[in-house]
């Protein structure tokens, strides 16, 4: 209940005052509380007095979504623009929408103002509102990041990819283990999206392939044997300054019968649901484990839905605008977002042979010019690959197409290259060797005009190692384009204290151009300026203290370093480097508890795979090190350790504000670009981390001085690698490591089971695939220098400053007007 419980919309209507046609001040607050409080009453069917806070949020996610369909309508009504980008994607990982909504079209305050005025927290409003689950890590951000960014400036699009009714799982600790449970998002509506049961499209699967003659000409009919509907659900996404408004259509799996009546009529109550259930299982988890072959069918029946779906869609959409299928490539361009969708190429193939007519020749040359395809990951269990009878099985048609396009390709480079028998086996697309499966990287390159990496290091990688065959075949078909992210969401949305600070500095102007936070870099000494944004940095500081001893009930000081590892649990990122430093400084402070320690606070958040056991052994050992550490009395709260559970983009929005040390710290070579290093340096942290990703591109930027990079390059990495490392020496050699390691293994922090992590330790010790050995004793330096800067808090402070001057580079704006330049052939209306 709140204290003005008989407001009414007629309340906030007031005369202006003075018969000025000026506005009344607060008169748009005004008018946003009147229509805040119609939809409590009209589409909420809530009064003030029993509207709970999600009730309001509701009411305030649909009067500012009129907002936004207003502008999204007029767009749709404009000219045909000459060119669409269709952004296909498994993943879009938007987090909540309500503020970054607001924040585009300047309603943060007003709707404050407005909510206030009805007795509102608009805070607890916030928090009302679920994340929706529809990604997992960087590739979904970026995805959710580019859509807003083409919004901003102008580039007509629409995002494709699958509603899941429970996304990622949500991420809950027993006894220090991850636990998966559903994530329940949708389990009281979506206010921001537009249900349309009318769009939906045949998805076949299964079945065989017939051949018929048709004017003398053989034809390939696929028939089906199972048809799976897909069904269009709308969010609108709104650019900047709200001058522009896109479309997500996410596609929800729907039954063509909702019920066997025979089987029900039979009593066979479970059973008459049955195929029901199948069928819809298709858009309720992403990412199911693909441990068990119907796992893996159902990933495969996932990509396909949705690529066919969305291919569907646009071609309907395209031929109703211009008439010609043969048109496409000119006013459609496609965005594959890793290998995921890479089997639209094959379906667009099949559709434009078997649907429209089109001769190969004719249909591959539109589908090469139509499609470009992302790259994000070097590793070779990240590139997809399926298994060949799993393909001819689920889709026969394709698996011909695919046959087709691969004897084409090795055809053509025999030609260039004749008696070259190696070639041919590195560049198939079916990979002999591994029990034939299709390569779908090698798909999506071949079927794309232009393939990009996502920083300058993974691009050359790219080149050098698994796409260097078929780029030599194809020079000029590798392009870069490093990524960047929504600056304004993770400035000025997520970091509003630091924003004011920024602004009152330097003026408004970067939040329109983000080049413009390079001003900053002269006020690096400012004293004043540090005195400022150190208070707004401890603001931060408090409110996640709060947050972690809310969730983790570890009570941490906001004056400690805030060191920080925000991501997906994987062996190549490292987590587990980050927890061996973290056990050494345990062991030193316990040996020399005189020395002038500096108080720090280790922070971890992030999720493993359902079924990657080793990362789920590494979040086990964070947790055991921090029960160990937060409970040993000697340390007198000088180091704490916190792993907070549900990494998700609100909690991502709370921790980086409040970080002061951005943990980059992957094997040199794996890590494609990482967002979080770019977000973490735009709040002032200071990266720590290996010459990887796009950590290579931050260092350039912010310069030497402000940045500790250590450990062994890509090219260090590959050359132990060839050599065969022997972890064993390393340890051997570095007494601390040797220290940290045997009390891991010997059970200092699992005293329940003294031998849990000896598998993991002798894992290193034997394989150290990721080279956390050989780069320890570097890190452990790098870090000794981190609290050396730390105790000069005028030169971290210059540090800090520089870091947010001069990444403004790295924002999505850039990437996209780079896309839309040199791959999509778009141009920005903006």
């Amino acid at each position: 209940m709140n204290d003005t419980a008989s407001t009414t919309a007629a309340d906030l209507e007031r005369p202006v005052r003075g018969g000025s046609d000026a506005p009344e001040p607060g008169a748009a607050a005004k008018k946003l509380g009147k229509e805040i409080l119609a939809e409590l009453t009209y589409s909420v069917g809530r009064t003030p007095d029993t509207a709970s806070d999600r009730d309001w949020f509701v009411a305030t996610a649909l009067a500012v979504r009129d907002r936004i369909v207003d502008r999204w309508v007029a767009e749709h009504n404009a000219a045909t623009p000459q060119k669409r980008v269709y952004y296909l994607s498994l993943e879009f990982l938007i987090g909540r929408l309500l503020f970054d909504a607001m924040n585009n079209l300047g309603l943060i305050e007003d709707a404050r103002e407005a909510l206030a005025g009805l007795g509102v927290d608009i805070d607890k409003v916030r928090a009302a509102e679920p994340d929706a689950a529809l990604g997992n890590g960087g590739l979904g951000r970026l995805a959710a990041c580019f859509m807003d960014s083409m919004a901003s400036i102008g580039v007509p699009a629409f995002g494709y990819g699958i509603r899941y009714d429970h996304g990622l799982f949500r991420q809950g600790m027993r006894d220090g283990w991850q636990q998966e449970y559903p994530e329940d998002w949708l389990s009281f509506g979506n206010p921001w999206e537009f249900a349309h049961p009318e769009v939906d499209y045949p998805i076949g699967f299964g079945g065989y392939v017939e051949q018929v003659m048709e004017g003398g000409e053989p034809r390939f009919v696929w028939r089906p044997a199972e048809t799976v509907e897909a069904v269009a659900i709308d969010t609108p996404v709104v650019g900047w300054r709200g001058k522009h408004v896109n479309t997500l259509r996410l596609w929800s799996a729907r039954a063509p019968d909702p019920i066997s009546l025979d089987a029900f009529n039979r009593g066979d109550y479970v059973g008459a649901l049955a195929d029901r259930v199948r069928i819809e299982s298709i858009s309720k988890i992403l990412y199911p484990s693909d441990e068990t072959p119907a796992g893996q069918e159902l990933r495969l029946r996932q990509e396909y839905f949705f690529a066919s779906a969305s291919l569907q869609d646009l071609i309907r959409r395209h031929l109703g605008e211009r008439g010609d299928i043969k048109s496409l490539a000119s006013h459609v361009s496609i965005q594959l977002n890793d290998t995921h969708p890479a089997i639209a190429v094959p379906e667009l193939m099949r559709i434009l042979l078997d649907v429209h007519g089109l001769s190969w020749d004719e249909a591959w040359k539109i589908t090469g010019a139509t499609f470009s395809y992302t790259n994000h990951t070097l590793l070779p269990e990240a590139l997809e690959s399926w298994p060949v009878p799993l393909l001819e099985r689920l889709l026969p048609r394709h698996m011909q197409i695919i046959y087709l396009i691969n004897a084409l390709e090795l055809e053509a480079a025999r030609a260039k290259r004749p008696g070259d028998d190696a070639l041919l086996t590195t560049i198939s697309l079916i990979d002999e060797g591994n029990g034939r499966r299709v390569r779908m990287g090698w798909l999506a390159f071949i079927g794309s005009h232009k393939v990009n990496g996502v920083s300058a290091l993974h691009t050359d990688l790219m080149k050098q190692t698994v796409f260097r065959d078929l780029h030599a075949l194809h020079p000029g078909r590798i392009v870069n384009k490093t990524n960047g992210i929504t600056f304004r969401r993770w400035l000025s949305q997520a970091n509003p204290l630091l924003t004011d600070v920024i602004i009152d500095a330097i003026g408004p102007e970067m939040l329109d151009d983000p080049t413009q936070l390079d001003k900053l870099a002269a006020l690096a000494d400012d004293t004043g300026l540090h005195d400022r944004l150190m208070a707004a940095r401890r603001e931060n500081k408090i409110a996640l203290a709060k947050i972690i001893m809310e969730r983790n009930e570890v009570k941490v000081d906001p004056d400690a370093l805030f060191d920080v590892q925000i991501k997906r649990i994987h062996e190549y990122k490292r987590q587990l480097l980050n927890i061996l430093e973290t056990v050494a400084v345990y062991n030193a402070m316990r040996a020399q508890p005189m020395r002038a320690w500096l108080p720090r606070v280790k922070i971890f958040a992030g999720k493993a795979a359902a079924s990657y056991h080793t990362a789920k052994l590494i979040i086990k050992l964070a947790n055991d090190v921090a029960r160990t550490v937060n409970t040993d009395p000697t340390l007198r709260g000088m180091l704490k350790v916190v792993f907070l559970p549900n990494y998700n983009v609100s909690l991502a929005e709370r921790i980086i504000p409040a970080a002061d040390l951005s943990e980059q710290i992957s094997t040199a070579g794996l890590e494609a670009s990482g967002t979080g290093n770019m977000k973490l340096a735009l709040n002032g942290a200071l990266t720590i981390g290996t010459l990887d990703g796009a950590n290579v591109e931050i260092k350039e930027h912010v310069g030497d001085d402000n940045i500790f990079i250590f450990g062994l390059t890509a090219q260090e990495v590959e050359q132990k690698k060839r050599a065969g490392y022997d972890a064993r020496e390393a340890v051997a050699a570095s007494a601390t490591l040797r220290e940290v390691l045997d009390s891991v293994a010997g059970g200092t922090f699992s005293p329940d089971d003294p031998g849990r992590y000896r598998g993991l330790v002798d894992g290193l010790l034997n394989h150290d695939t990721f080279l956390v050995t050989a780069d320890f004793d570097a890190y452990f330096a790098s870090q000794r220098a981190v609290y050396k800067k730390w105790r000069d808090r005028p030169v971290w402070m210059r540090s800090s400053v520089i870091n947010t001057a001069k990444v403004g580079w790295f924002s999505s704006d850039r990437t996209i007007r780079e896309y839309a330049e040199e791959i999509w052939n778009v141009t920005p209306s903006a």
